[in-house]
């Protein structure tokens, strides 16, 4: 499938119209994604509907942004007007909201054709996609395993070509990690670079961001100019970004975390890919693990467990008897956390702030694996192996959930493939409201992929 930058160069010579694309990508949702569920919603009148404006539009040279006329897919856990927003629930499963959330309204504004909804895990609470409503979504690398989670619908509908690109969240990397097993760029940017208005309770305080997945670094450039940009009513959104370094670039490459195992051909791929940043003119400084990671997981589940039980006691308890055995588990252990705890966890997340603030005053980005797995069974939430070792929920995860405690801006981008044929792909991080300086950095390399 094309780029977005290809079918907005082919929209605006007028070599394609935007309802001859999105009957495209209509017709291989129908045809594909059956083996791979990845829709849980299509808005075909809607879309046919923008599709004609759009058209109107380029014909008359009144274009609206680089996105007009691109048919996007929005994961299920952001609210899209007149379709479902289920949130991966038999509880939500007729919630239909009548306003966009704010990133959806500014994607709609710029003339993005918006065809449906992705599949979740409920609450986007786990790494894989699979839910009591909808089922199971699988990687369109190989169908029987997984594409990760929690945007695991929105990187297979882009990954097997239903749509150039997706939106989706990232709360651990849930954007990342799905971007890596799938083969795609999965950018996350800085709390706040986008903000975020009428969707649902932030049951993940900060951590979770919106974010896109896509083939290239530069559609997902193309995506950030339309969401980006403050709004005085999430102040998130209003903090001052620091200059861009004018230094050779200085990464901390970390191939492991601690003792946590990592997959072989990840760990060689990832090495290699440090290599070619050195080529390319990085100073790359090999390391290891820079903060607790014990504490890390600690403040992630508090707050994943605590959000949990709260959501039991939203809509009047509504998901409280219709939720998961999976959400439910997690919203009894959050029930068990005082909210004097709960406190402390806060002072936590600001003590692990100002620690890393002084790492990435050092570096200005930070090189690890993205996943420390490969793709696995769809069926199962979480590889119990890796590497030959016995593995914990967390462990195919370590490596992305402290930039969100941390807030900062972070990529997966594919860098090969195993030789079983499944993507690789490393993360770059850099400093909180250095968006601008990672995506340049990332764009500039011109992999060789």
């Amino acid at each position: 499938m094309e780029t977005i930058s290809d079918l907005s160069a082919a929209l605006a010579s007028g070599a394609l119209t935007a309802e001859a694309l999105l009957e495209r990508s209509l017709e291989r949702v129908a045809r594909l994604d059956p083996a791979l569920n990845s829709f849980v919603a299509i808005d075909q009148d809607a879309a046919r509907a923008a599709a004609m404006e759009s058209d109107i539009r380029l014909r008359s040279g009144k274009v609206r942004s680089s996105i007009e006329g691109i048919p996007l897919s929005i994961k299920d856990n952001l609210l899209v007007r007149g379709l479902p927003a289920t949130w991966g629930s038999r509880a939500l499963a007729d919630f239909v909201p009548d306003r966009d959330e704010l990133p959806v309204a500014r994607l709609r504004a710029a003339g993005a054709l918006i065809i449906g909804k992705t599949n979740v895990p409920e609450l986007t609470l786990e790494g894989y996609t699979s839910n009591d409503l909808f089922g199971t979504t699988r990687n369109p690398w190989n169908t029987d395993l997984t594409p990760g989670g929690s945007s695991g619908g929105a990187a297979a509908s882009v990954a097997a070509g239903l749509v150039p690109a997706a939106i989706g969240t990232d709360g651990g990397g849930s954007i990342r990690r799905p971007a890596c097993h799938t083969g795609l760029v999965g950018w996350k940017p800085s709390t706040g670079h986008f903000p975020r208005l009428w969707g649902f309770p932030s049951i993940l305080t900060d951590f979770e961001v919106v974010g896109s997945l896509t083939r290239t670094v530069q559609d997902a450039r193309l995506l950030d100019a339309v969401m980006r940009g403050g709004d005085v009513r999430d102040r998130r959104s209003l903090f001052e970004r620091p200059q861009a370094a004018s230094h050779r670039p200085r990464v901390l490459f970390v191939p492991r975390f601690a003792d946590v195992p990592v997959d072989p051909e990840v760990e060689t791929e990832t090495a290699s890919f440090a290599d070619l940043l050195e080529e390319r003119g990085a100073h790359v400084t090999p390391g290891e693990l820079f903060f607790d990671l014990d504490m890390a997981g600690h403040i992630w589940w508090t707050v994943s467990r605590t959000g949990a039980a709260s959501m039991m006691k939203w809509r009047d308890g509504l998901l409280k008897s219709m939720a998961g055995s999976s959400v439910k588990t997690m919203a009894e252990e959050g029930e068990t956390i005082s909210a004097p705890d709960y406190l402390l966890v806060l002072e936590q997340i600001a003590a692990f702030r100002e620690h890393l603030a002084g790492i990435f005053s050092a570096y200005d980005f930070v090189l690890t694996p993205t996943a420390g797995a490969l793709p696995w069974a769809a069926e199962l939430p979480y590889p119990d192996k890796i590497a030959g070792k016995l593995a914990g929920p967390r462990d195919h995860a370590v490596f992305t959930g402290w930039v969100n405690i941390a807030g900062y801006p972070a990529i997966n981008l594919p860098i090969g493939l195993s030789g079983s044929g499944l993507p690789i792909g490393v993360q770059l991080v850099a400093g909180f409201g250095r968006d601008d300086e990672l995506m340049n950095f990332a764009a500039g390399l011109s992999l060789p992929i």
